[in-house]
């Protein structure tokens, strides 16, 4: 055999050993990343069932949905006429809690439902927000009237902003006023009126009524006088009605029957003529006396967690100390219904502490008339879905 045909096979040989050598290498890579079939393979993995998936993607969404609805946004529906006509009941909203900074948890116990470890309250802060709150925000906060429970379980309420701190607020028949200023009636807005007929014979004609908004008339003891729940800008147009003499505003009497139900009570306030009171502002110092000691105590032991006693001769302690003088520890806020002559707001049970601020109302995104027709989409209220609150 020649040299060259030696050579020739010996080269051959060797190309087949790296062949070989190749091979058994991808077969070893193979098998230690799973993919192989043979016996070093190991077992196939198992598939997940259905139900296993299921419940995996039930529970994802569970943890995602408490987790937005703890740091950004909450859910609230609208239970009372108390924001009409702005707010109608069934509307169902999104509450930023962004917009305030969100407030963490005060309690544990189970997402969504009312149950809870009762006796046991966190250490809370709230997170910047990127809004103060401001005067017309329509604010969902716990109801601070609920003293039994922590805040975070007290009930939700939704009303507007019209006092901020450290502002005197005064309601003279009916009319706002902030720091002495006139605060009208806004759009949406409603209440009671009294209107003057130019012949009692006359009849208020409720189609027309309606076509204003106006669904509640009521006759009176005066047969030339009926009273109606409407607008401002309803109330102009029925004015201009041929016989109507005039309407005016429908004051509630300041005989002491309110005094009782009024914050604070024994003050002779009534839903229509309240105040003057100045709202607490936070690092704000008041000089106590007999007159604002009715406003400020309550806010002193509820919500600032301060022993109270008023002693004889216009004297007071605090957690058994003599004061002359007190300063907020956080800022109050003072609310009231759009629907001002069917609300219970701050007039009755007193203001709003920031720590019991939720968030501001920003979208209603479905809403429901169960007063409608009958049918399931004819109680939907298509116009009213994803509007913008202001």
């Amino acid at each position: 055999m020649s040299e060259a045909t030696k050579q020739k096979k010996k080269r051959k040989k060797q190309r087949a050993a790296r062949a070989q050598q190749r091979a058994q290498q991808r077969a070893a890579s193979t098998s230690v990343n799973g993919k192989g079939k043979g016996k070093d393979a190991g077992p196939p993995k198992k598939q997940k069932s259905k139900l296993r998936e299921w419940t995996d993607a039930l529970l994802f969404a569970v943890i995602v949905m408490l987790i937005v609805r703890t740091l950004f946004f909450d859910l609230f529906r609208i239970p009372t006429p108390s924001m009409e006509n702005n707010l109608l009941i069934g509307d169902y909203l999104f509450v930023s809690k962004l917009h305030y900074g969100t407030r963490t948890p005060v309690t544990l116990g189970i997402p969504f439902t009312q149950i809870y470890l009762k006796g046991l309250e966190l250490p809370w802060t709230r997170f910047p927000g990127f809004s103060e709150v401001q005067r017309d925000d329509a604010v969902v906060f716990n109801w601070p009237a609920e003293t039994e429970k922590p805040i975070d379980r007290k009930m939700h309420y939704i009303k507007r902003v019209v006092g901020l701190p450290g502002e005197t607020i005064d309601i003279r028949n009916k009319e706002v006023h902030i720091n002495g200023e006139a605060l009208p009636l806004q759009e949406g807005m409603q209440q009671h009126w009294y209107v003057y007929k130019k012949d009692q014979r006359l009849r208020l004609s409720r189609a027309r009524l309606r076509t204003l908004g106006i669904k509640e008339v009521d006759p009176t003891a005066n047969p030339a006088i009926e009273r109606i729940l409407a607008t401002a800008e309803a109330v102009e147009q029925v004015r201009a009605l041929p016989y109507v003499d005039r309407v005016e505003p429908s004051i509630a009497r300041s005989d002491g029957s309110y005094s009782a139900y009024m914050y604070p009570k024994g003050q002779d306030f009534t839903p229509d003529n309240y105040g003057p009171v100045t709202i607490p502002k936070q690092d704000q110092q008041v000089t106590l006396t007999a007159e604002n000691w009715p406003v400020y105590e309550p806010i002193i032991s509820r919500y600032e967690g301060h022993t109270t006693r008023a002693l004889p001769n216009g004297r007071f302690e605090i957690d058994g100390q003599p004061v002359t003088t007190y300063t907020f520890a956080q800022d109050y806020f003072f609310v009231m219904g759009d629907n001002r002559d069917n609300s219970e707001d701050s007039r009755f049970w007193g203001f709003v502490p920031m720590d019991h601020v939720v968030g501001k109302a920003v979208l209603i995104y479905f809403s429901w008339d169960t007063d409608g027709s009958p049918f399931f989409f004819g109680q939907i209220r298509f116009d009213r879905l994803f509007n913008l609150i202001h």
